[in-house]
């Protein structure tokens, strides 16, 4: 559905026709005016009559409806069709959750699809609109801050992965836990959302290059005001950041779950050499206590009245010498 729909001409919001043709004439006849429209989840109906007022290319209109698009840029001969991935993530269930936010430019309008519920356009609409100076950029000023605060968003993520890893760094390592298979399933969990986080960031460096103009992305972008690049480039040294935290954190957890499996078998080494030991140690008696069980009646020994006590005593001595041979190397 629309949630909103606005004219904005130097800065200002005004007052305007309420059809969307209408809107878009007046917008276009004044030369320094746009038109601002915002939807959220909208179905093929509701959107049908924005595409076709506003020309969008029906492969990007098709993207928009039905969202799970990946973060990306295409340019198109009536718009530029921007598709962001806001991230929110639950420190009570260690879920990384991430919605989807289109957004169309043109010549005099501005587009902006929302799916999920992360990154309200309302309040960034109206962040924006105390920003006069920002807002007379046109439709550019929509799109750099709706990137900036996606972004911005996303370093916050980060040092809230980085604050539960290092939780779940010191639960594997800490000297009185012991490794357990919950342990690596947590481990493998962290692991998912930082997949999930990456498939937002990663991708959208390249865009975010475009629209700075850098390197060898100097080329003027389409329905892109030359005077914002500059804001795009900060945008991009953000994600920037984002990227190279999300590297960090992927490679982090990777060595904690090998360090947390070799524990495991180094824990699986210690208790098999403790069941050896103490077979062993079983194992003596056994043997003793066998011999003399058998039906024989010349046996050394036999007939002597301390023979029992001193097989005892034998095995006492035999087992506390064992005891004291594996206490010594560490097996028990």
């Amino acid at each position: 559905m629309i949630v909103d729909c606005g004219i904005y001409r130097d800065g200002k919001r005004t007052e305007g026709p309420d059809d969307l043709s209408d809107a878009l004439d007046a917008a276009r006849a004044a030369g320094d005016s746009f038109v601002w429209i915002g939807l959220h989840e909208p179905t093929g109906e509701e959107f049908e009559k924005v595409s076709e007022e506003f020309r969008l290319h029906p492969l990007a209109v098709e993207d928009a409806l039905k969202a799970h698009q990946r973060p990306k840029m295409e340019v198109y001969d009536d718009s530029l069709f921007v598709v962001l991935k806001p991230v929110s993530y639950e420190p009570d269930s260690d879920t990384v959750s991430s919605g989807e936010l289109m957004l169309f430019l043109g010549d005099s309008f501005v587009v902006t699809v929302r799916h999920g519920d992360g990154t309200p356009i309302a309040d960034l609409r109206k962040g924006l609109e105390s920003d006069p100076a920002m807002l007379r950029h046109g439709p550019t000023a929509v799109l750099y801050s709706v990137a900036d605060q996606v972004v911005d968003h996303y370093l916050e993520v980060a040092e809230e992965l980085q604050t539960d890893l290092e939780e779940l760094e010191t639960a594997v390592f800490s000297p009185d836990g012991a490794p357990s298979n919950n342990t690596a399933s947590r481990i493998y969990t962290f692991k998912r959302q930082i997949l999930e986080f990456r498939r937002a960031t990663g991708p959208l460096a390249m865009p975010m290059l475009r629209l700075a103009g850098t390197g060898p992305f100097a080329a003027a972008v389409p329905f892109v005001n030359d005077e914002v690049r500059p804001f795009f480039r900060d945008v991009s040294d953000h994600l920037t950041r984002v990227n190279e935290s999300v590297e960090g954190l992927d490679r982090l957890v990777s060595d904690i779950l090998s360090a947390h499996l070799a524990q495991m078998g180094v824990r699986q080494n210690d208790d098999m050499r403790k069941i050896s030991a103490w077979a062993a140690m079983a194992a003596v008696p056994t043997m003793i206590a066998g011999v003399y069980g058998m039906n024989f009646d010349h046996m050394p020994e036999l007939r002597w009245v301390w023979a029992y006590p001193a097989v005892i005593a034998l095995m006492v001595v035999l087992e506390f010498g064992l005891y004291r041979q594996f206490k010594r190397r560490g097996w028990l």
